[in-house]
């Protein structure tokens, strides 16, 4: 499906667990001098204006990155996270959200290559306007899915690939799932980190997605969630998860340090959890 349009939920919680997850990954790239690649099935528009009549529908930003906005961090992780978003709010208002790539470039060096994958032409021109002049980007216009295991492994070998539907199929559980073992096997060294909402009991298929990836036997898998109210028997979305392959070494620190600071803010009923899966960890 075609639908789904992220301009909708921009900067919300879900964009803050998924933002800060990536940010800790790509730090942890950055400790050695080697290139690596990153790459991003779902990219989006690499922008959005938080002011636009799709942000402002349900204003989602206002429980997200509002509630960390001119606010002073001690966490190094949570500093860069608000420096990249500063960069495209110069006059300090917020009214900008980098997606995933522009997040991702803020933190790459000139060895670094981003390789950006979407479906919607809508989205595409955005992207490419945004990111336009930048040599180490590469973006193709084709099914996160089949081009994740087409493109991989990428060159440099080291890396990172984000995976982020927005499962608005059923199917989209099971895709993911085959695409991770794929993608693994085709991609060993490679750190895979996949997004997943935590719906309403009616709805929620987080457990079956855990449950599914654990018995894969992946290397290092992790689960890290981020929830800011109990789930209820509605569909709505109290939370969202990032599952963890090849998850580096002391991520989990960088990460607690980052939402002791971080679930004050987003209210008494926030929690955050991580969870090794890894059968032989």
């Amino acid at each position: 499906m075609l639908s789904y349009r992220h301009s909708f939920h921009a900067g919300n919680h879900a964009d803050l667990l998924k933002h800060l997850v990536l940010l800790a990954l790509l730090r942890k790239l950055r400790e050695k001098d080697k290139a690596f690649s990153y790459l991003d099935s779902h990219a989006g528009a690499g922008l959005y204006d938080l002011y636009s009549a799709n942000a402002l529908m349900n204003a989602e930003y206002e429980s997200g990155i509002a509630r960390l906005w001119r606010q002073s961090v001690s966490s190094p992780l949570l500093q860069e996270y608000l420096q990249c978003v500063q960069t495209f709010n110069s006059d300090g208002d917020l009214r900008y959200y980098p997606g995933s790539p522009a997040i991702a470039r803020s933190a790459m060096r000139e060895q670094d290559r981003l390789v950006l994958l979407d479906l919607q032409q809508e989205e595409l021109d955005l992207l490419r306007a945004h990111l336009r002049g930048d040599d180490r980007v590469a973006i193709h216009q084709r099914d996160a899915f089949e081009g994740l295991l087409a493109l991989t492994p990428p060159e440099p070998r080291r890396g990172l690939v984000l995976i982020d539907p927005s499962y608005e199929q059923k199917a989209d559980y099971q895709r993911v799932v085959d695409c991770v073992h794929k993608l693994h096997r085709r991609w060993p060294v490679g750190i895979v980190a996949l997004w997943y909402p935590l719906l309403g009991k009616a709805r929620d298929r987080s457990a079956w997605l855990k449950k599914a990836l654990r018995q894969e036997r992946l290397d290092a898998l992790c689960s890290i969630e981020l929830t800011v109210s109990a789930q209820t028997a509605e569909f709505g979305m109290h939370g969202s998860g990032m599952l963890l392959v090849n998850t580096p070494w002391q991520l989990e620190r960088t990460l607690a340090d980052a939402m002791a600071e971080l679930l004050p803010r987003l209210g008494a009923d926030a929690r955050f959890n991580i969870e090794t899966l890894s059968e032989n960890e």
